[in-house]
């Protein structure tokens, strides 16, 4: 597999049939410092092979693709290298699609129709760890897939909601640690450690610290310590 030898560069994919469009975000993408443009792709079979071969750290991704589609070849990128973080644009905001994309990997959306600075930032979150998506339209997102009965994507999503410091709080309680034992490991207050718990809580959609730690156990943030 190869990697980029520069530290803190990121690698971006561009896949999108749009020559006039996918040559912008190429030319952007080439001007940015601390952006490393892999390539622009005209299809998604091309870029899952890419993908497989180079790990980008980012792909964007266009839903309508000549061959399969963008949906498809965010489900097999995801697949073939799953640290690669998919961000689907699109011509118009459609809400099923977005719960589409969502339930096949990508970690948001972004309308084709925003400046193109904004598609710098996206990249820059979307590396970083963070769901691509306004604070009003994710428990919307989420909502839809758990009545799609997709628990994984439900879970995953929930979970990169979390902070750096709510995400180490969360796998101290997870390895059994008290909430005492967690605010003299981080040097903080009890009452801090526990404001972070009720905000896990309310990420996570759950309504106690058994319910967060089992998620955590069950989708991979934590190791198992004990039967769940």
């Amino acid at each position: 597999m190869v990697k980029t030898d520069m530290a803190g560069v990121l690698r971006v994919l561009v896949v999108d049939d749009h020559e006039m469009f996918s040559e912008a975000l190429a030319l952007l993408f080439t001007r940015e410092p601390g952006i490393e443009l892999v390539a622009a792709l005209p299809a998604g079979e091309e870029a899952v092979a890419r993908c497989r071969e180079e790990a980008p750290d980012v792909v964007l991704m266009d839903v309508d693709l000549p061959g399969i589609d963008g949906i498809e070849a965010t489900r097999r990128i995801r697949e073939a290298s799953p640290s690669t973080r998919v961000v689907v644009l699109t011509a118009m905001e459609n809400p099923s699609l977005i719960i589409s994309a969502m339930a096949a990997g990508a970690c948001g959306y972004m309308s084709k129709t925003r400046a193109a600075d904004a598609l710098v930032d996206v990249v820059r979150r979307a590396a970083s760890g963070e769901i691509v998506m306004s604070d009003d339209e994710l428990p919307v997102v989420l909502d839809e897939l758990r009545t799609g009965r997709e628990p994984a994507v439900v879970a995953e999503l929930a979970l990169r909601r979390l902070t750096s410091r709510e995400t180490e709080i969360l796998r101290a309680l997870a390895s059994g640690e008290a909430t005492g034992e967690i605010a003299g490991q981080l040097g903080i207050s009890p009452l801090t450690v526990q404001s972070h718990v009720k905000s896990i809580l309310a990420k996570l959609g759950v309504h106690s610290k058994i319910e967060a730690v089992t998620m955590a156990w069950r989708f991979g943030l934590a190791s198992v310590s004990r039967p769940v």
